[in-house]
């Protein structure tokens, strides 16, 4: 049974998006009457797919989605009453797979959660592992292994680990770490590299001696 999250804030619709799911006996729904509370409830569960309004009190559905996906690769659709052009490609910009504009069709949006979880079922079946001596880096699913155990890593050592890994053995230099991984344009010192890369080491226990320190030049993993 695949794990659904669905935000909204009008309670009769949150309520009937919801109630529809679970009737149809393939989800496990859990509901969010507002930003702050989906962003409590990601933190604490993982989720197979979600649905997001934008308009939301607190915080908006552009944030709970960013947060999101920095946590998981699961599919995002987003349901709201904004249609215009702009809000559209930024949704798709910070990671949705979907938006849909209200109204809307009930069967509709399941047919396109369906579509989208065996989608990503498919792609996970084919899904390039990411390995590196004792390290295995499972991109679809966002997870990583070392020594053979499940390693549970932030958002930045995860996405630093990931950058080392599909670069192995070559040199990367701090400003292109913060470049790749915290964005162009980052307000701050390159050597917040290296305190992430001291978390990464310590996470991955024996396996952290995998990446190697290039005086003067940055960071690699062989």
């Amino acid at each position: 049974m695949a794990k659904i999250l669905i935000v909204e804030d009008a309670e009769e619709l949150l309520t009937l998006v919801a109630d529809f799911f679970r009737d149809k006996g393939s989800f496990d729904v859990d509901t969010a009457p507002d930003g702050n509370t989906a962003l409590k409830l990601i933190g604490g569960n993982d989720y197979d797919i979600a649905i997001l309004d934008i308009m939301l009190p607190g915080v908006s559905g552009f944030e709970v989605c960013k947060a999101l996906r920095a946590k998981s690769n699961c599919p995002i659709v987003f349901l709201t009453a904004l249609a215009n052009e702009d809000n559209i490609l930024r949704g798709y910009e910070i990671g949705a797979d979907e938006y849909m504009v209200k109204p809307f069709s009930l069967n509709v949006l399941y047919a396109k959660c369906l579509a989208l979880l065996n989608r990503t079922e498919a792609e996970m079946k084919k899904e390039i592992v990411l390995e590196c001596g004792g390290i295995r880096l499972y991109p679809l699913r966002m997870e990583v292994e070392a020594d053979g155990r499940r390693i549970n890593l932030a958002p930045k050592e995860y996405f630093l680990l990931k950058v080392l890994m599909e670069n192995k053995g070559y040199v990367l230099a701090r400003d292109r770490l913060l470049d790749l991984v915290w964005g162009i344009g980052f307000d701050g010192s390159d050597r917040v590299v290296d305190g992430h890369i001291k978390k990464l080491r310590k996470s991955l226990g024996s396996s952290g001696d995998a990446i190697k320190t290039v005086i003067g030049g940055g960071y690699k993993i062989v």
